[in-house]
């Protein structure tokens, strides 16, 4: 089972500059992700929209193995837009070693750094009860 529910605030560079290149620039980089969130044509929650003239973008989904192409796009934003910063929180119950938490990866700065989430984590018996 692989479950995930992340969001990501897409940023063009961490720098406070609001001029119309930026903002070009940005609206390039929302359409190449767009263009990928349609490649990729899940059948979860995958959605980018502007919101109080903020790009955003929601993911979630729970499925039967682990989404190589998820975690790549989640890392693939940050490579786009190096200003950009999110959280995916993951559940995966084959990831060897890391089978029982639920998992935080950290987007920012264009770098993606993985932290397991203590208000969930253990998964048994903080979210299930033992068998």
């Amino acid at each position: 089972m692989f479950e995930y529910h992340g969001w990501i605030t897409v940023r063009e560079s961490a720098g406070a500059d609001d001029d119309d290149r930026e903002a070009d620039r940005l609206r390039e980089i929302v359409e190449g992700v767009q263009s990928r969130i349609r490649e990729i044509n899940s059948p979860y929650l995958l959605d980018l929209r502007w919101m109080n003239g903020e790009p955003l973008l929601h993911l979630g989904g729970f499925s039967n193995h682990r989404d190589k192409e998820i975690l790549g796009f989640f890392a693939e934003v940050g490579r786009r837009a190096p200003g950009s910063y999110g959280l995916l929180h993951v559940r995966d119950d084959e990831h060897a070693g890391r089978d029982n938490e639920v998992l935080v990866l950290r987007l920012m700065r264009g770098e993606v750094t993985e932290h397991t989430e203590p208000l969930l984590s253990p998964c048994i018996p903080v979210l299930e009860d033992p068998l």
